[in-house]
Formats: structure tokens, C-alpha cells, sequence
């Protein structure tokens, strides 16, 4: 096993992995900006390396400065965490290039999948069921025109390099398309560096469900079974759990087996998520892969108990995988809420001290976090500041445990988006599992209005 690890990450995702090397007796390198002095990631670290100012381009987005803060702790491996670095292949290749071990997916599978148009050409040479659209790259207006002729409307105009709800436009009329499609090539050029778009059909009513998959460098590849994520706002997750209570035993099987097929078809190494949309009718269809740790990996952790980080780090070493896919058993259904420093409606940033801070307790509680009292969040960064993870024999026994643990949570000094989740978890159409990725949007506009 390694001796040393560097993580390239700051926040919970930071603290998780460096708790995860100490289990394994391996040494932990943080890095953090000057912003990130007094981080918890830091903190808990063997070594702490200051890489740059608070702007993540000049810390926690530049290469050079990683890459020395690894010679000069003589660091073995390298953690990209998510978000940052975790799916830049280049710094895979410059991580690999100079003598290091990277704790993920292998340059090329990452390429591959990373591009939307070539995920898409893969997905279909492997089986995997895909949104009708375009077969490959739409450049021009004149091809839009021809693919929308053949797809008909409403359809949706997506970047090849995009993510996080960024270089998207919906289409539901030919008037508009020129318009949308030049905005979509722009905004894909200017945020991506690349302004290469693809057509799809919408689908107006789906459900978000993803497939954890786990391969190792031997040619094992495993599936963990699926996670719902249609509770989200802006395309911004803010409640998932597993399994999904949306889904059929026979599609679980199906949608389960078509993300292997998607792995397989990359020969796939370490952890990453399938992401489908799911249809009212049970049919799904290939959306995108996530060739990283995901934010609400615990959810999969506790209905599996497979340890994905020590996975990653173990598969990373050269291990394979000791169970095969019959060996994992699902048991039990787990939910994840992710705090934001944020108003809980409004969603405006809240940072500043924390005043106090008490996390929930008691039995299948989980607690993620990177915050303690007396900590000063900043500014710079994304506003997730904790995930509560619950677990229970099945999903009513969760939901209640999980307003438990939401009413338990205090985090004073701060503006934090809990009372989201307890007017969510409560909600009738939630409890009933009966939503889509619209929900949670149109039950907030029927607050405010």
C-alpha cells in the first residue's frame, strides 16, 4: 500500500478520504489556499502544504503548485476527491507522467467519457440505451435545422464538454432553435473552451437515478447497485438516496446492468457513476458518466457496506476487487441531505463563523463535514458545508430518522438551508416517492408564490 497520500481537495470530500488513508496506515498530505489556514482537511493531515491564494485557479486549480507540494512531501499517490482537478485527464497524465500514482480512472477513460459526443458513440457501440438525437457534433444551424426535422421538438441542445447544468438550452420550437443553438455554441466555447454541441429529444417528466460502478486493473467490474438523485434544484443535487423507490426489481436489474456495460466499454479502473433518466414508463437512457468519487457516495456505502474510498485507494495500489457482483447484497435504504451555507430559499450564500456547532448522533446517523465551532467559512467556494446520512430497514423508517437528525443538527453564526429539508422531508409527494426532476423547482415556486 501507499506510504503517502496527497489529497487535492479541501472540505468534507478532504476529510473523508484523509480518514479513510489513516485506517489503512497511510500517511496523508493536505493541501489548502491561504483561505483554507485553519480547514479542517488541514488540520487532520500528517503535512499540510499551502499551494497558492484563495481563488481555487491559483490553489486548488493549479497544477504546478500540487505537483510540488507532492515532491516536497515525497507523497507516493494522488486523491483528486471531486469537483477541482478530479476529471481534468491532463492532470491524470501530468500525475502519472511524473512518477506518481493517481487514485482514479485512467487518463483515456476519462477523455472518453468527458466528451459528451464520444460518451455518447461509446454508449452505443456497447448496447447502452441512448436519448434519440444527434449521432454525433451539430456545428452549424443549417445541421440543428436537419436534427430537429428528424427528432421533432421539444429538444435540447447540450455542450459535448459540459456539466453541472452549464451549456444547456431547451428547445420547443423551430423559431427559437438559431437563437438557443448560438447561445448554447458560445456559452460551451466560453466556459468549456470548447464549442462543440450535440442534439438531443427532451424528456419532459424524468427521474435522475445514477449506478455506482466499481472496476478494478484486472478487468473486474461490479455495479453497487443505483441511487435516486431527482430531488435537485438548477440541476444541483440536494437530496439523494438508495435504492431508488421509483424503480421496478426487473429495471433495477436493467439499468444496473447497462452501467457495467457502460464501464466495461472504457475498461474502466476505481469508482464512478452512470448517470440515466428514467421514463414514467421504467424505459431509461444514458445521460452521462461521473469518472470520480460522487458527493453522495455514502447513501451506496451504507445499503452495501463497501467502503468506496478504501476501494479506490486499494484498486489504485494494484489490488483487485475481493467480491464479485453476487457477493454485494443490498440492505436497508439510506438518504443523504446536503447542508448548504445558504438561505433556504432564497439560496444565497451565507459564509462566516460559526458560532456553534453540534452534528446529530444516535443510531445509522452519519455526519460528513469539514466544519467545527469557531470555524470561519469562506467565500470562495461551493456552500455545501455537511452531509447527514441516515440509514433504516426500509424508506419510511429513514425519512423519519432523518428529521431526527435534521431537528438535532445546530449550527449557529450562519444561515443554513435545514428548514429546506424539513419542509422537504415532509412533504406528502416526497414521502410517497411521487416526484421528478421538476419537483422540488415547482413545490418552491408554490411556496413563494
Amino acid at each position: 500500500m501507499f506510504h503517502k497520500v496527497l489529497v487535492a481537495n479541501r472540505g468534507e470530500i478532504a476529510v473523508r478520504i484523509i480518514r479513510a488513508c489513516k485506517e489503512l496506515g497511510i500517511e496523508t498530505v493536505a493541501v489548502y489556499s491561504e483561505a483554507d489556514k485553519d480547514a479542517m482537511h488541514t488540520r487532520l493531515a500528517d503535512e499540510s502544504v499551502c499551494i497558492g491564494p484563495a481563488v481555487s485557479t491559483h490553489s486548488y486549480l493549479n497544477i504546478p503548485a500540487i505537483m510540488a507540494a507532492a515532491s516536497l512531501t515525497d507523497a507516493a499517490a494522488i486523491h483528486p476527491g471531486y469537483g477541482f482537478l478530479a476529471e481534468n485527464a491532463e492532470f491524470a497524465e501530468i500525475v502519472i507522467e511524473s512518477g506518481y500514482t493517481w487514485i482514479g480512472p485512467t487518463p483515456e477513460s476519462m477523455r472518453i467519457m468527458g466528451d459528451k459526443v464520444k460518451a455518447k458513440q461509446r454508449m452505443a457501440e456497447a448496447g447502452v440505451p441512448l436519448v434519440y438525437g444527434s449521432p454525433g457534433a451539430v456545428r452549424t444551424v443549417e445541421e440543428a435545422k436537419a436534427v430537429a426535422k428528424d427528432c421533432g421538438f421539444p429538444l435540447i441542445i447540450k455542450a459535448a464538454s459540459g456539466g453541472g447544468g452549464r451549456g444547456m438550452k431547451i428547445v420547443h420550437s423551430e423559431p427559437s432553435l438559431p437563437s438557443a443553438f448560438s447561445i448554447c455554441q458560445s456559452e460551451a466555447g466560453t466556459v468549456f473552451g470548447d464549442d462543440t454541441v450535440f442534439i438531443e429529444q427532451f424528456l419532459e417528466e424524468p427521474r435522475h437515478i445514477e449506478v455506482q460502478v466499481l472496476g478494478d486493473g484486472h478487468g473486474n467490474i461490479v455495479h453497487l447497485f443505483e441511487r435516486e438523485c431527482s430531488i435537485q434544484r438548477n440541476n444541483q443535487k440536494v437530496l439523494e438516496e438508495a435504492p431508488s423507490p421509483s424503480i421496478s426489481q426487473e429495471t433495477r436489474e436493467a439499468i444496473c446492468a447497462a452501467g457495467v456495460a457502460a464501464a466495461k466499454a472504457v475498461n474502466y479502473e476505481g469508482a464512478g457513476t452512470i448517470e440515466f433518466l428514467l421514463n414514467p414508463d421504467q424505459s431509461f437512457y444514458f445521460m452521462e458518466m461521473n469518472t470520480r468519487i460522487q458527493v453522495e457516495h455514502p447513501v451506496t456505502e451504507w445499503i452495501t457496506g463497501v467502503d468506496l474510498i478504501e476501494w479506490q485507494l486499494r484498486v489504485a495500489n494494484g489490488e483487485k476487487l475481493a467480491f464479485t457482483q453476487k457477493d454485494i447484497k443490498m440492505k436497508g435504504h439510506a438518504i443523504e441531505c446536503r447542508i448548504n451555507a445558504e438561505h433556504p430559499f432564497k439560496f444565497t450564500p451565507s459564509p462566516g463563523k460559526i458560532e456553534l456547532y453540534h452534528a446529530p448522533g444516535g443510531r445509522s446517523v452519519r455526519v460528513d463535514s469539514a466544519v467545527y465551532t469557531g470555524y470561519s467559512i469562506p467565500p470562495y467556494y461551493d456552500s455545501m458545508i455537511a452531509k447527514v446520512i441516515t440509514h433504516a430497514r426500509d424508506r419510511q423508517k429513514c425519512i423519519r430518522r432523518m428529521q431526527r437528525a435534521i431537528d438535532e443538527l445546530a449550527i449557529i453564526g450562519i444561515t443554513t438551508n435545514q428548514e429546506l429539508h424539513k419542509r422537504l422531508l415532509a412533504n406528502p409527494g416526497f414521502q410517497a416517492a411521487d416526484f421528478n426532476i421538476h419537483f422540488l423547482e415547482r413545490w418552491l415556486k408554490q411556496m413563494i408564490d
